[in-house]
């Protein structure tokens, strides 16, 4: 059972539950996402007297989604979930910010520390005694775990997590026992905020590094830049624009990089993907003699199916914990304070021009008219041109995610996708979230691109958009199914098909009104011309569903290309 720490002893006596919602306040956090559940009712009082706004999700997957969502504009996020039923259903999500590098604070009600010690035969538990069970399953998703079963470490406990979710940039996993919640902690403690910041890395080795690269920087004829995810996570992008800009080198974006980069940028070349790039990029990149390599993610749907063609004796990759030159690998040096050196120590370098993007369409794919159906040849280039500064657009695993490669976006779009652990499903919790950080921030317009198929998984968190008076662009994609898979195996499968829902209809049903919402159905290139040169429809005053229908078979074709790779893959023996 867990003791008492003396009033008398306190300077400052404060609640564990307050004193855990107010250090998330400290880090940005203001809308916390979870659900309710009787092991963590009482702590769920604390929220609102911390200055936080309570979310409250349809269930614990999509408030985990929404989470990852928040965190990605935000830079950090939380979610409380109840005990074993509550924190299972949400660990499909957790586990995608662990893969993805998103921090989360995961907070759990358990029972009572006194219940856990006698080992009572609970609701939400096995039957078996076994309080650590659920804990243990989290434990190779989080980067940090935080018991809080004495108040005497609580306090220590909480900033410790908060900060590791931080520096890390993963989850990170707090129980909170129903009799530790109102327990008293030293609220002096508050009074010096957490220190987020990295150690220095030792001057004498990343000098060393530094030097290392400048020489075969200046060396190189062609150099060029590649961006990718872990830039954005571990929030180097000062650095990164401040290298792109002052050397002028082409630069590209991995997929998961996305929106990392300014595209409006003159040096900006556009997407590698290796088989999949975007045109002429392919062969600028893989021609390069020297490639900075920043944040690199190397999965399969990252490079096409794993056809990027650089090989590493002209590859100097940067990472958040270390650094590799071509075979050297140089451990424990941060990407951070070696970047900022490379900067200021550069000079002049041998610039080749690379290719330029647009959002031009083919001229094979120009024609608009009401019997010309929507295509994706047509469709991302014409999204690229209605885009505005500073949207967020969310795409979904598959058509989405693939077509949004041939989209140009304007200055300040973020990007928010899952190409990694591409859970389907994803991207609608995460538009809830992510339009909540807009909101917070100054209504930023939220956009979000997802197929049929993947809105049914979590289609219900569009009642939590509207409840909390969001205002995102949702793009319903109605292609008849599962695309991605189609393209993959079983073009005509039945377990590729899904129900014809009535997707505009559910839009009243989940609590839409003419005052916060509105419905559209397009079905043709002209109908969806008309869309984008509709100025109210680009205010985005209210939540507006788009339910945009394409053909069952069309896809991009890194889409395609990326599919038949994963076949062949999946074949093998």
């Amino acid at each position: 059972m867990a003791s008492d720490i003396r009033t008398s002893e306190l300077k400052t006596p404060v609640d564990v539950a307050e004193y855990l919602f107010r250090r998330l306040h400290e880090v940005g956090i203001r809308g916390v996402h979870g659900v309710p559940g009787d092991y963590n009712l009482v702590a769920l009082d604390y929220i609102p007297k911390a200055g936080l706004n309570w979310v409250g999700n349809v269930n614990e997957l999509n408030a985990g989604y929404a989470a990852d969502g928040y965190a990605r504009i935000k830079g950090i996020s939380a979610v409380v979930t109840t005990f074993g039923v509550g924190e299972l259903s949400l660990l499909n999500a957790i586990a995608g910010g662990y893969s993805e590098f998103v921090p989360i604070v995961h907070i759990v009600g358990t029972p009572s520390t006194l219940s856990q010690k006698d080992g009572m035969l609970l609701h939400h538990t096995l039957g078996n005694g076994n309080f650590e069970v659920f804990s243990e399953m989290s434990k190779n998703i989080s980067c940090a775990m935080a018991k809080l079963n004495d108040p005497h470490e609580a306090a220590m406990l909480i900033d410790n997590a908060i900060r590791e979710c931080w520096v890390q940039s993963r989850p990170v996993y707090i129980t909170l026992p129903t009799d530790m919640v109102q327990k008293k902690v030293e609220g002096e403690r508050l009074k010096t905020p957490i220190d987020l910041s990295h150690p220095p890395n030792q001057a004498e080795k990343e000098d060393y590094v530094v030097d290392v690269v400048l020489k075969y920087l200046h060396a190189a004829k062609n150099p060029i830049i590649l961006v990718d995810a872990c830039a954005q996570r571990h929030r180097v992008l000062d650095e990164v624009h401040e290298l792109i800009e002052k050397s002028g080198l082409p630069t590209f974006v991995a997929p998961m990089g996305k929106g990392a980069v300014n595209e409006s940028l003159s040096n900006y070349g556009g997407v590698y993907a290796g088989d999949g790039s975007n045109e002429g990029v392919r062969e600028r990149v893989e021609s390069s003699d020297l490639i900075l390599s920043i944040g690199a993610i190397k999965s399969d749907f990252n490079t096409a199916g794993f056809t990027y063609r650089i090989g590493q004796l002209s590859t100097i990759d940067f990472h958040s914990n270390y650094v590799r030159v071509k075979y050297s690998e140089y451990p424990g040096v941060r990407m951070q304070g070696v970047l900022k050196k490379i900067v200021g120590k550069m000079g002049k370098l041998n610039v080749q021009p690379g290719p330029k993007t647009s959002n031009e369409i083919a001229h094979e794919h120009k024609k608009i008219s009401t019997s010309d159906a929507v295509t994706h040849d047509w469709l991302w280039p014409r999204v690229g041109q209605w885009l505005q500064p500073n949207d967020i657009v969310i795409t979904e695993t598959g058509t989405a995610n693939f077509g949004i490669w041939e989209t140009k976006f304007p200055e300040g779009v973020s990007a928010l996708s899952q190409v990694l652990w591409g859970s389907i499903g994803y991207s609608v919790g995460a538009c809830q979230g992510a339009a909540l950080a807009a909101k917070e921030m100054g209504n930023r317009r939220t956009i979000l691109f997802v197929g049929d198929g993947s809105f049914e998984l979590t289609a219900q968190e569009v009642s939590t958009m509207i409840r909390q008076n969001l205002k995102p662009i949702i793009f319903l994609i109605n292609n008849e199914g599962y695309t991605i898979e189609r393209y993959i195996h079983g073009m005509n499968a039945g377990y590729n098909d899904i129900s014809q829902w009535k997707f505009t209809d559910l839009i009243p049903t989940f609590g839409g009104t003419r005052e916060n919402s509105k419905t559209y159905q397009v079905k043709n290139k002209q109908e969806a011309e008309d869309l984008f040169t509709d100025e109210t429809f680009a205010k985005a005053e209210k939540l507006q569903f788009v339910e945009l229908y394409m053909p069952k078979e069309d896809a991009p074709k890194a889409l395609k290309l990326t599919a038949e790779a994963s076949a062949k893959n999946n074949a093998k023996q």
